[in-house]
């Protein structure tokens, strides 16, 4: 009897040859028998869309190739984050078939997870009603005016007996001049009597709001004692209920060996910074896939993610496209699970740019012009030595500046300024604070312009504030509330929608330097809604990505002339 969730190629796949190794989830190129798998995927997600609300909120999926225990060789179907309705109800494990059930699945009635849930709700209702208890708001608000009344009512009454004590004083002073030993010893005796009254009264006074004072208080500490006891076993269940959630999310490796999430988060900056695996860790396609694969003694031989739907209004997503494992969520839960099987290298960890490929544009004693290639850092990265910087060090070793003044992204090719002296670098700094230096890129867009794509004008400038996606680096995202400014400034420079591959070639002037700006620029729906060909974060992978700094206008740090250089795109 076949597996429920396995889902065999409708056509022949005697053609096709099996992968070797199991793809590198973070940097990939789909396998063709992904890619056929994912078509299938989606020809039936299209039949049976009625049914989800795959194309409304969006959904990443995945395919899993696997060989199964007789050795068929078929794939697994997942979806990541859990699935609702058009009525916006929780969809159960057994309705969802071809898909893989969940790592864990919270919904099942009756659980202790849903006790629990329960029982949380439960006290969040008593805390609302509490909270906007029309009786202990009353009673703060009285306990409020009487203390008020009290501060008031005793201010006044010391500002009575300061005036008596005054009197006294001066009728003492004038006693010493009129009366004789026996008269004066008798008015002592009586002032002494009204003093000691008068404190007494004051004595009182504030006894008597004391107890008044104290009397609500109790009331409105009794009720909001009541509020904290609650509060505090709300927290206990709650904490109690994530640690047992983590647990309950165990994950499998070819040799059968289980971790939870708590334990493969445990050494992350996430968990360190807030003693948590991060929101949603686990319900992932691709922890889901292998984890089913693991447990049914699957063989997994490659993987591949999409995006099926509308695109979410942070992230760049665009429907039908391939996209990596998230790196936030998933690195530590797929090192885990891939950490005894053959996989494909990270392609990132490895430079291949040549020697030679470093071209110098300009060069005198104070500032050299290169061309660099995409595929080469500007910088040292953690893993890859080999820079703009490394290669400019060792050339010009006697060079007293830091070098590198500005970067390019390592996807991007084009022209970059490297100062030789302090002085240079400083001079150049301060041109590109104050955003005096002018810029041009070139780049190869994926599509055509026209009124689909919101603007067929052949100008126009785009302002969208970007932050790091802090659960899936490096990748950018808009945010409107906590975004740094980033505006870029485009316009075509050909279309050419008669090509089998319509593209669009632009120029970009970027008015700020954000990291990935012209990228996410171009890719998202509220920008030019299409991505730059060869992106491997916000489109389509290629051959390389096809942006390139073609132009850099500058004044020469010692000169003070302006200075233009131009370098053409080699596509």
């Amino acid at each position: 009897m076949l597996d429920p969730c396995f889902i065999p190629f409708e056509q022949t796949i005697a053609d096709f040859s099996l992968p070797k190794r199991f793809t590198f989830p973070f940097y990939y190129q789909p396998h063709p028998l992904c890619l056929l798998a994912s078509e299938e995927l989606q020809n039936q997600l299209t039949i049976d869309e009625a049914s989800y609300d795959f194309a409304e909120n969006g959904k990443m999926l995945g395919v899993l190739l696997v060989k199964d225990n007789q050795g068929n060789v078929g794939y697994l179907a997942a979806f990541s984050g859990k699935l609702v309705t058009k009525e916006l109800s929780v969809v159960k494990n057994n309705n969802l078939t071809p898909f893989v059930p969940f790592v864990f699945d919270c919904t099942v009635n009756g659980s202790y997870f849903q006790q629990e849930q329960a029982a949380i709700n439960s006290l969040n209702a008593q805390l609302k009603e509490l909270e906007n208890n029309a009786l202990l708001t009353q009673q703060q608000q009285t306990l409020a005016k009487l203390l008020i009344e009290s501060e008031q009512e005793v201010s006044q009454r010391q500002i009575q007996l300061s005036a008596r004590r005054k009197a006294r004083k001066g009728q003492r002073s004038q006693a010493l001049e009129s009366l004789n030993e026996a008269g004066l010893l008798a008015l002592q005796e009586r002032l002494a009597k009204e003093s000691v009254n008068d404190k007494n009264s004051l004595k009182y006074l504030k006894l008597a709001w004391q107890q008044k004072l104290s009397t609500c208080q109790q009331e409105v500490d009794k009720k909001l004692n009541q509020i904290e006891q609650i509060k505090s076993e709300r927290k206990n269940r709650s904490v109690a209920l994530q640690q047992y959630l983590f647990q309950q999310y165990q994950f499998l490796n070819s040799q059968g060996e289980e971790k939870d999430l708590t334990e493969l988060f445990r050494d992350t900056a996430f968990h360190k910074r807030y003693g948590v695996p991060p929101a949603g860790a686990g319900d992932c396609a691709a922890p889901k896939l292998l984890q089913y694969a693991f447990k049914q003694g699957f063989k997994p031989l490659a993987l591949a993610e999409f995006w099926w739907g509308k695109a979410p209004k942070s992230a760049v997503r665009q429907h039908k496209n391939f996209y990596t494992a998230c790196i936030g969520k998933c690195q530590p839960i797929l090192a885990h699970m891939l950490s005894e099987m053959a996989i494909d290298e990270d392609p990132l960890l490895v430079s291949n740019i040549a020697e030679d490929a470093l071209e110098i544009v300009y060069q005198d004693e104070y500032i050299i012009v290169v061309n660099k290639p995409s595929g080469l850092l500007s910088v040292p990265g953690k893993t890859i030595k080999d820079s703009v910087y490394s290669r400019m060090k060792e050339m010009f070793p006697q060079a007293t500046g830091p070098l590198i003044v500005h970067r390019l992204d390592m996807s991007t090719s084009g022209l970059m300024v490297i100062a030789l002296t302090k002085s240079a670098n400083q001079s150049l700094q301060q041109q590109f604070i104050k955003r005096l230096v002018r810029k041009r890129y070139v780049a190869l867009l994926d599509g055509v312009f026209s009124l689909a794509n919101k603007t067929p004008a052949q100008e126009g400038d785009i302002s969208l504030p970007l932050v790091v996606d802090f659960d899936d680096r490096p990748r950018q995202m808009v945010c409107f509330e906590t975004g740094k400014v980033a505006q870029t400034h485009w316009q075509v420079v050909e279309n050419k929608p008669d090509q089998k591959n319509k593209t669009t070639r632009v120029h970009l002037y970027p008015k700020t330097g954000r990291t990935h700006q012209l990228r996410v620029h171009c890719a998202h729906t509220l920008g030019l809604n299409m991505a730059i060909v060869g992106d491997d974060l916000y489109g389509i992978a290629s051959d390389r990505l096809h942006l390139h700094a073609e132009l850099l206008e500058l004044t020469h740090p010692t000169t003070n002339k302006s200075i233009t250089f131009k370098v053409d795109a080699d596509f």
